[in-house]
C-alpha cells in the first residue's frame, strides 16, 4: 500500500509542462534511441553471440590455467588486461563478455581486470585524446588506465580471496558444451573471426591517417571476416553448406538493397547463426547461452540509458540536471571538483571516443585538468546501465566495491595529474 500511494503521488505530481522536465524526458528517449540504433544490433548482438560461444566451447582448462583463481596473479591480470585491451569497446559491449569467461571459471581478479581495461585501454581513445586535449593528457590516461586495470584486479582478489579460494578448489566442475571436442587452434580461430566481426563492424570514424584508411573499407572487411567464419563452422563444425549458403544471399541482398542500414544486414547474421545453431544439438548450448545473456543483460541496459539519459541528457545536451551546475562543480582541481568529475563519468554513458569531446567542451567551460583526466579514467570504463548488469554478475557488494575502486582511483590520478604534473 505504501508503495502504490508512493507510486501515484510520483505520477500525480510530475511537473509535466515545465521546460526542463519536458526537455529531460525528451533526451532520455533521444538517447534510449540512438542507442538502440547505434549499439543494441552493432555492439551487443555479437557480443551476446561471442559470450555464448564462450560458454559452450571455451576449454575450461585454458581459462583456469591462464585466468582462474589459482593461476599466477602477474599472468592473470596481464592476460586479462591485454585481452580486453584488443577489443576496443563500450562500457556495455564489454559486459557479455566479461559475463562469459567469469562463467567459465575466469577468477575475479582477472574478469575485473578484463571488464575495465575493454572500455578503459582503447588505443584509439588515447590517440584521439593526445591529438584533441594534448600529449600531456593523452599520455596520463593511457599509464592511468594501464595501472587502474592491474591494481583493481588485484584489490578485488584480496578483497575476497577467502571466496577465489574456494572457487579454485570446485572449479574442476564441468560446464558441459564442446570443450575438448575441438583443438585449441580452431576454437582460438572461431573466437579471433567473431571479435574481428565485432570490432571492424563499429570501427569508429576518423579525419586521418590509417584509421580512416580502414573505416572507409570496415565493411569490406567485416564481410571477408564473415565469409571466414562460415567457411569454419562448414569445415569443423559440419554446417550444412545450403543452410549458410542462404543465409548469406539474404545478408548480400539486405546490404544491396539497404546500404545505408548496414543494422540489417548485421542482424540477419547474427539471427540467422543462432537459428542454425539451434537447430543442432551439437551446438544448442550455443545459441542458448547467448538468448541467456541477451535477457539477462539487454532490458537492464536500456533501461539504465534512459535513466542517465534523463539526469544527463546526451553530449552537448542537457537532462534535468543543468549543464552550468556541472561546469561549476568541476572548475578547479580541488578534490571536491575532482570526486565530482570521477562520479559523473561513473554516471554518464559513453560510447566510444565520445567522452573526447564532451571532456574538450567541458575544459573549455573552465573544466580542471584534474578532473578531465578523473572523467576519462572512470567515464568509459563505467556507466550507470554498466553497474545494473554488473550487479546481476557479481552481486551488489561486489559491485559495489568495483565501482568504489574505480572512482576512489579516479579522483587520486586526477588530484596528482591536476596539482603536481
Amino acid at each position: 500500500m505504501f508503495f502504490m500511494l508512493l507510486a501515484f503521488l510520483a505520477i500525480y505530481f510530475l511537473p509535466i509542462g515545465q521546460a526542463r522536465f519536458d526537455n529531460a524526458v525528451l533526451e532520455a528517449i533521444q538517447l534510449t534511441h540512438w542507442y538502440a540504433r547505434e549499439h543494441v544490433v552493432l555492439c551487443l548482438l555479437p557480443a551476446f553471440v561471442i559470450a555464448g560461444a564462450m560458454a559452450a566451447f571455451m576449454s575450461q582448462g585454458a581459462v583456469m590455467r591462464y585466468l582462474g583463481p589459482a593461476s599466477p596473479k602477474p599472468v592473470a591480470l596481464g592476460v586479462a588486461s591485454m585481452s580486453g585491451m584488443l577489443l576496443a569497446v563500450c562500457s556495455c559491449t564489454v559486459l557479455p563478455l566479461f559475463g562469459g569467461i567469469y562463467k567459465r571459471g575466469a577468477g575475479l581478479g582477472a574478469a575485473i581486470a578484463f571488464l575495465y581495461a575493454g572500455p578503459a585501454i582503447n588505443v584509439m581513445a588515447v590517440v584521439v585524446t593526445a591529438k584533441i586535449l594534448g600529449v600531456e593528457m593523452g599520455i596520463a590516461r593511457a599509464l592511468g588506465a594501464v595501472l587502474f586495470a592491474l591494481l583493481i584486479g588485484a584489490l578485488m582478489h584480496l578483497i575476497y580471496r577467502s571466496e577465489e579460494a574456494l572457487r579454485a578448489q570446485g572449479s574442476t566442475r564441468g560446464f558441459g558444451g564442446g570443450q575438448g571436442e575441438k583443438p585449441t587452434s580452431v576454437i582460438a580461430a572461431l573466437f579471433a573471426l567473431l571479435v574481428g566481426v565485432l570490432v571492424f563492424a563499429n570501427w569508429p570514424a576518423a579525419q586521418t591517417g590509417i584509421w580512416l584508411a580502414i573505416y572507409e573499407i570496415k565493411w569490406g572487411i567485416t564481410a571477408c571476416l564473415g565469409l571466414m567464419l562460415a567457411g569454419l563452422l562448414v569445415w569443423q563444425w559440419g554446417w550444412s553448406i545450403k543452410a549458410l549458403a542462404w543465409l548469406i544471399g539474404a545478408i548480400a541482398a539486405a546490404a544491396a538493397f539497404f546500404p545505408h542500414t548496414p543494422e540489417l544486414p548485421v542482424f540477419l547474421a547474427v539471427s540467422g547463426l543462432l537459428l542454425i545453431a539451434s537447430q543442432r544439438d551439437s551446438d544448442k548450448l550455443w545459441a542458448s547461452e547467448s538468448w541467456g545473456f541477451a535477457k539477462q543483460i539487454l532490458p537492464l541496459l536500456l533501461g539504465g540509458v534512459f535513466i542517465a539519459g534523463f539526469a544527463l541528457g546526451r553530449p552537448e545536451s542537457e537532462g534535468i540536471i543543468p549543464a552550468s551546475w556541472v561546469a561549476a562543480a568541476v572548475g578547479d582541481n580541488g578534490l571536491a571538483s575532482t570526486v565530482v568529475a570521477a562520479l559523473l563519468g561513473a554516471l554518464m554513458y559513453f560510447s566510444t571516443l565520445t567522452e573526447v569531446p564532451i571532456v574538450e567542451a567541458l575544459l573549455g567551460a573552465g573544466m580542471g585538468k584534474g578532473p578531465a583526466l578523473a572523467l576519462l579514467l572512470a567515464g568509459p570504463a563505467l556507466s550507470l546501465p554498466n553497474m545494473l548488469v554488473i550487479r546481476t554478475i557479481l552481486g551488489t557488494k561486489k559491485t559495489l566495491i568495483y565501482c568504489a575502486l574505480v572512482v576512489v582511483m579516479a579522483t587520486a590520478a586526477g588530484l596528482i595529474y591536476g596539482n603536481f604534473w
